[in-house]
């Protein structure tokens, strides 16, 4: 679930800020549509994940490839968070909502009845803006509610799409159960996501401030070629072969396409990303942190789904689950990430949100290493979810507060959006990298990645949290 960073509950408003009247139509009604939008969110977010291995089947593609399923949607959000963001502050909040809405109307109608792989993954990059929908609502909210009335609708905003990434899996499942055909399953989130367009006609009403500037293009053209660049490389890669010029033109390409980014942003005076930020030894760890969970949260989620659609006669793992019993298998990790999220800060405040941090990569390091060393009975992989799903929940509920914390106070939004950012990319990054690592493990007998493959993906997983959870210890304190 690509959910955005949000301020912490108790972060204080400006302190000069004028008192803002109430919105023209009711309060409840206008934050209750903008709910309705959050939970499709979740759904369409969360409800792809059972579907993946029949998305597989039907459109004749490897295991190993299906990472891009999930990949290419988070490198289209990379580019779309920070984009919608900065349109929205200089043409309105609003407009770029109902813009947002409507692509991923249309990526979702793509995806339902793509004829092919190309297209299918054509629709996931026009759903690339659900990203920006919940920043594009706060933005909204704060500006047209008082400060207690924004804080509320935030979280209720964040409440929302929890429970639609919940339901997503499971009403997916029971749907297809029910139909037993992939395309109609895939219109039902279709359909909600085109019913969305319309009610933000309704009674949403717009910002009324506005910004000066410009959008950083060369920026936004930058970094979108370079992360295509790095990804198409990686991606050749998928039978081991990183010598290859076919891996390794795209990979140096994107490289310097990186480099002269991080230069064109340095000197603009309104950049796309913060980079300077990037770079700041307190929060720089932070930061770091934040990319691996990216890698380890986002790039699991298509291969716990292939590894339990496998077929254990054919493949000599897996347990061949329908798309309804994945979902069950994956609801554990689901309510453990919701009960994490929302004790988040009751735990912190007995031990502090930097060891809530630590304490929740320790968790997820542990649970990826069970699945590594111990997957043979379904109720294994379910009890492994379920604590998996409570480091993340708390790991979503402290990062925020710990990277906004080591951040200077006057600069706490761009903060709490560079994380989103750096998360985003951490996980388009590893859709490809746990491509190539399924990939290398091929099985010529089945034409699928072997056990090996899972194993060793699981194990760069927990690498990955362990290397997380350092960073946080090692970082420097913030003085003053």
């Amino acid at each position: 679930m690509t959910a955005t960073a949000t301020p912490p509950p108790d972060a204080p408003m400006p302190p000069d800020a004028p008192p803002e009247p109430p919105l023209p139509a009711s309060v409840t009604a206008v934050v209750g549509l903008l709910v309705l939008f959050e939970v499709t969110s979740g759904f369409l977010q969360a409800g792809i994940a059972p579907l993946l291995p029949d998305l597989a089947g039907h459109l004749g593609i490897g295991s190993a490839a299906l990472n891009w399923v999930v990949s290419v949607q988070l490198l289209a959000a990379a580019v779309c968070v920070p984009l919608f963001g900065r349109l929205g502050d200089l043409h309105g909040h609003r407009r770029m909502l109902r813009i947002a809405l409507a692509l991923i109307a249309v990526g979702s109608v793509v995806v339902a009845l793509a004829p092919d792989y190309a297209t299918l993954l054509a629709g996931r990059v026009l759903q690339g803006p659900i990203a920006a929908l919940l920043p594009l609502e706060i933005a909204l909210v704060r500006d047209r509610l008082p400060v207690a009335d924004a804080r509320r609708a935030i979280a209720r905003l964040v409440g929302a799409l929890t429970v639609g990434a919940m339901a997503g899996g499971v009403v997916m499942g029971l749907v297809d159960s029910a139909f037993g055909d992939l395309r109609l399953t895939l219109l039902v989130p279709a359909a909600l996501a085109v019913i969305c367009v319309p009610v933000s006609f309704v009674a949403v009403p717009e910002s009324r401030n506005r910004a000066g500037g410009r959008v950083d293009r060369a920026g936004v053209v930058l970094l979108g070629g370079a992360m295509v660049a790095l990804l198409g490389g990686v991606s050749g890669a998928e039978g081991g072969s990183w010598a290859s010029p076919r891996v390794l033109g795209p990979v140096v390409l994107g490289i310097a396409l990186l480099a002269v980014w991080v230069r064109v942003e340095l000197r603009c005076s309104e950049p796309l990303v913060d980079v300077r930020a990037l770079a700041d030894r307190t929060t720089a760890p932070f930061y770091c942190a934040a990319f691996l969970f990216g890698v380890f949260y986002f790039g699991s989620q298509a291969p716990n789904s292939t590894f339990y659609a496998a077929d254990p006669e054919a493949a000599g793992y897996g347990f061949g689950l329908s798309a309804l019993s994945i979902s069950l298998v994956l609801l554990p990790g689901a309510v453990g990430s919701v009960v994490g999220s929302l004790g988040t800060a009751a735990l912190a405040r007995r031990i502090g949100y930097r060891p809530t941090l630590m304490a929740a990569f320790g968790l997820v390091a542990l649970t990826f290493l069970q699945f590594a060393f111990v997957h043979e009975e379904v109720w294994q992989m379910a009890a492994g979810s379920a604590f998996t799903g409570l480091g993340i929940g708390l790991a979503l509920g402290a990062m925020p507060t710990v990277i906004v914390e080591a951040s200077d106070p006057a600069r706490t939004g761009i903060a709490a959006a560079l994380y989103n950012n750096v998360k985003t990319l951490g996980g388009a990054v590893a859709g490809g990298v746990f491509a190539t690592l399924l990939g290398a493990f091929h099985s010529d007998s089945t034409g699928e990645p072997g056990e090996g493959g899972y194993t060793a993906l699981w194990l760069a997983a927990s690498a990955a949290a362990v290397v997380a959870l350092a960073a946080t210890a090692f970082a420097r304190r913030r003085e003053g």
